[in-house]
């Protein structure tokens, strides 16, 4: 028989309201549901039911028994982030996982005893699975059997983990109530017309005649109480986003606040794909704005990060820029997941750039200057050298050694002027400008001293060229340029050029 393991979380609105606002722990706080005076305790801490807080109690005989009572609605955004967690809790240990819901996950634990090989397996697997639970904020209980009903009631005992021994089911659920097995209220009118009180008495009646009496209902309930499972463990397909969020208690208007709350929503979604060794490649921000309004932001990121203070960022940079224009009732973080890119060490070579840290500052040059001014620069097909294109920057991979420069004539490199320079040129022949005459002296504009551009001025020392370059001359507006490279006396050598159709000089690189 298969062995099923029990993640249970007891008192589940509550646990989800102090996973994300873990400092009312040590407060006299209670979960409620419904509006104003009608709203009843779903849930309350310790604190508050040692005042005498019991579920179904209004709002108002709550704080009649305890006065300082903190009142918390049902957070469904909390609910489903916590929910998520519990399971990704139970996947870190077994690859067949079902949601229940509520706080309540199903997993297959057979074959546990290869990773844990101690003389009790299945409790050191269940110890092990309440300390992943505990580490994600999650107080939850575990319980083992070979059934999901004697699983979920085993986790619901005192002193967890509990295993339900292999074949000894249907006793461990003979004493309980019928209430265990959840029938429907006419099958619980027949059933105690028949004088059943228990799961054992229920499990003892012949199951052909359940059949035929009850129908396809009570044949389930039949199999469930002599510790069978009429269903199979249902495995849930692994989400495509990981969400976390919360409702707020008051709508905020400032950037600040929302920014305070929302960096523990990150710390924790950053924490959830840590564990799952994820990192987000997408960020949708989805705010419920007072009175009936509804906004998500899409934040796209040129690399998979996990750095909090990157996406902190991020979501502040995008806020200025585009505000919400209403107080925000509630958020919800949505990261879509890829896999974090990887480094391979070197044991002789350099070191290699760390993924994390590449990532989360490309995602910052990204937010400040714009994702068409970010990239990797890559040429394209034609004459000009200004002419570029950007591209997604993947850095390449360090060399397998530290090579020595080699030895030999030194050669110039061009430092290029992006914008080049606007100049003025005198030139031997003809006039001002003649397009073969070399250039004698060069005089900068007063439109580059404006700009603080580099001074280039002076007499020309030597000239050489011209060197013609021409690019789409089918086009209406062809490029058609003289380059001379010229070295000014007491400054260096310069590359310039003239452009044919306008007779305008530039200054466009200095020779190092």
């Amino acid at each position: 028989m298969p062995r099923i393991a029990c993640l249970y979380l007891p008192l589940f609105p509550l646990a989800a309201r102090l996973r994300s606002e873990p400092e009312l722990i040590r407060e006299a706080l209670a979960v409620v549901e419904g509006n104003g005076n009608a709203a009843r305790v779903v849930a309350a801490t310790r604190l508050a039911r040692s005042a005498g807080l019991r579920p179904g109690l209004t709002l108002p005989q709550a704080r009649a028994l305890c006065p300082k009572l903190v009142a918390r609605p049902r957070d469904a955004d909390c609910e489903r982030a916590a929910q998520e967690a519990l399971l990704e809790v139970a996947e870190a240990f077994s690859p067949r996982v079902e949601d229940a819901g509520e706080g309540i996950a199903y997993l297959d634990a057979d074959g546990i005893e290869r990773h844990y090989p101690g003389p009790s397996p299945e409790l050191e697997m269940g110890r092990a699975l309440m300390n992943a639970a505990e580490a994600a904020g999650l107080p939850a209980r575990v319980g083992i059997a070979s059934s999901k009903l004697a699983a979920r009631v085993a986790s619901g005992l005192p002193d967890p983990p509990v295993v339900v021994p292999l074949g000894e089911e249907a006793a461990f659920l003979a004493p309980l109530p019928l209430q265990r097995l959840a029938p429907e209220v006419d099958v619980a009118e027949t059933l105690e017309r028949w004088g059943v009180r228990s799961v054992g008495d229920f499990a003892k009646l012949p199951p052909s005649r359940v059949a035929s009496r009850l129908g396809r209902l009570g044949r389930e309930l039949h199999s469930t109480a002599r510790g069978l499972d009429p269903r199979p463990l249902m495995p849930r397909e692994p989400p495509p986003a990981f969400h976390e969020g919360m409702s707020l208690e008051w709508p905020l208007v400032a950037l600040e606040p929302f920014l305070f709350v929302g960096r523990a929503a990150l710390d924790r979604l950053c924490q959830r794909l840590e564990a799952r060794g994820f990192a987000c490649l997408r960020l949708e921000i989805q705010m419920r704005l007072e009175p009936d309004g509804f906004q998500t932001r899409t934040i796209d990121l040129p690399a998979p990060t996990r750095d909090v203070k990157t996406l902190l960022t991020l979501v502040r940079l995008e806020l200025e820029a585009r505000p919400p224009g209403a107080p925000v009732a509630g958020f919800t973080f949505v990261a879509h997941p890829d896999r974090p890119r990887e480094a391979q060490l070197t044991l002789y070579g350099p070191a290699a750039l760390s993924p994390d840290k590449l990532a989360a500052t490309l995602a910052r040059l990204f937010a400040l200057l714009g994702s068409d001014r970010v990239g990797s620069p890559r040429p394209v097909d034609g004459h000009r050298p200004e002419r570029f294109a950007l591209v997604d920057f993947s850095p390449p991979p360090p060399p397998e050694s530290r090579r020595e420069p080699r030895a030999g004539r030194g050669l110039l490199a061009v430092r290029v002027l992006r914008p080049p320079v606007e100049i003025e040129v005198l030139t031997s022949g003809a006039g001002e400008g003649a397009p073969e005459a070399p250039p004698v002296e060069i005089r900068s504009t007063s439109r580059a001293e404006e700009e603080k551009r580099p001074r280039v001025e002076g007499a020309v020392k030597v000239a050489s060229g011209p060197w013609g370059l021409e690019e789409e001359w089918w086009a209406d507006d062809p490029a058609g340029r003289d380059y001379w490279d010229v070295e000014i006396a007491g400054r260096g050598l310069y590359r310039i050029y003239r452009e044919r159709a306008t007779g305008a000089w530039y200054a466009d690189g200095i020779y190092d």
